[in-house]
């Protein structure tokens, strides 16, 4: 029997960019999820959206964002997805999601989506300028829609299905974790 490998998409903090061979230090572990780039990883990365070289694939297909700009979004948008929920394990969620974010914070997040977007055997390249040409912008023009009342079928569709959006997926170890300090 084969185990299926799940497709993650990875995202991180770190003060500086990578460039090609060399991987910024330190990386902080934000989230992963797998099979997907759910909404909050969009968001995460949707002030000041780059391609920049991949940490993990030797590919151009890394994503990098402003850290401040992209947490405030998610944390604005939370909140007003919490107006419409009575949910404790959402509150939690919330709680947890912004603790964690505010422990690995970095000056950008880096987006890696290497293992979603090559799923469909495209070209990889593409793939990445699409999603921060146009995926990553509608999702930032849906929240920003909703933050000013004018998108309510999206907000209940996003309050329905909250889980997959908004996790809980943070931790501090991903399956492609980077060493915290250079060893000297």
């Amino acid at each position: 029997m084969v185990a299926a490998m799940a497709n993650r998409s990875y995202l991180y903090s770190a003060d500086s960019l990578p460039s090609v061979g060399d991987i910024p230090t330190p990386v902080r572990c934000i989230s992963e999820h797998n099979w997907s780039i759910p909404l909050a990883h969009k968001l995460l990365v949707g002030r000041e959206t780059a391609v920049v070289p991949s940490m993990i694939w030797s590919a151009r297909i890394g994503i990098a964002a402003d850290f401040a700009g992209g947490s405030k979004l998610l944390g604005d948008l939370l909140q007003v997805v919490g107006q419409g929920l009575a949910d404790r394990e959402f509150a939690a969620c919330v709680d947890k999601t912004m603790a964690h974010l505010d422990k690995q914070q970095g000056k950008f997040f880096l987006l890696e989506t290497g293992e979603i977007i090559s799923i469909a055997g495209n070209d990889l390249e593409q793939e990445v300028r699409d999603l921060v040409a146009h995926d990553i912008p509608a999702a930032v023009a849906q929240a920003e829609a909703a933050l000013a009342g004018d998108n309510d079928e999206w907000l209940a569709s996003v309050r329905a299905d909250w889980q997959d959006h908004f996790g809980p997926f943070y931790s501090e170890w991903l399956y492609y974790s980077f060493p915290t300090s250079v060893s000297e």
